[in-house]
């Protein structure tokens, strides 16, 4: 199966990308976070056995819908498709993308986390709508994963924009307003976000702030 020929619609000018766990108040924090300026959301959940997975992730579907914001239920593409998500995102050591993608259709999104150069290169030949770049950074969500370094989103650029078209990259780790200048100085346009938002009293402020950052870092690179 050959990649797509053009990016996905729910993608397009996609940039802020919410990877979060469940939570008490997911509803109330997912529209926060959506009014902040988060335009893609990720449910991503170890603890929840198939029957919570669906249930949480058809209440995040629904709120996503809701705000039209493409929601990604993590590594479970025949839940995914079951409960109707918009898409999947899997792993390295998850279910195969060419799987996920039988599985969602031709209409789902399907994202794939790459950590080193060959991964990413292998990536862009699979029949995927996104590939996730990184951590930049050691991070707490990803234990026991060295951090890739701002090289990595160097290549990263230089690799999707080869392709026709151009591959969306998510740069993961450490998404703060304080860091996605760096990011987008290699070559970011997009990034992955989690603890600085799901750690903040105040999600909706905190999703504003970065995502302020994150366009002011792109307007000053871009002519």
């Amino acid at each position: 199966m050959t990649p797509p020929t053009q990016e996905h619609p729910f993608m397009q000018g996609r940039r802020l990308y919410l990877c979060t766990s469940d939570r008490e108040d997911l509803e109330g924090f997912l529209r926060a976070c959506i009014s902040g300026g988060v335009d893609v959301v990720q449910l991503r959940d170890k603890r929840l056995d198939d029957a919570g997975i669906v249930q949480r992730a058809g209440l995040a579907q629904r709120v996503c819908a809701d705000l039209g914001v493409p929601f990604i239920l993590n590594d479970r593409p025949d839940l995914a498709a079951e409960m109707g998500a918009d898409g999947v995102h899997v792993g390295q050591d998850d279910v195969a993308a060419v799987e996920a993608r039988r599985l969602l259709g031709e209409g789902g999104i399907v994202g794939l986390s790459t950590h080193e150069p060959a991964q990413l290169e292998a990536a862009l030949l699979e029949p995927v709508d996104y590939v996730s770049v990184g951590p930049v950074v050691p991070t707490p969500t990803k234990p026991g994963r060295p951090g890739t370094g701002l090289d990595y989103v160097r290549i990263a650029s230089r690799l999707a924009a080869g392709c026709a078209p151009p591959m969306p990259f998510f740069v993961t780790g450490n998404a703060r307003p304080d860091t996605v200048g760096a990011m987008v100085a290699a070559g970011a346009r997009r990034v992955v976000v989690v603890r600085w938002l799901t750690e903040s009293p105040e999600p909706e402020s905190a999703a504003r702030q970065l995502a302020a950052a994150l366009d002011g870092a792109v307007g000053r690179t871009e002519p």
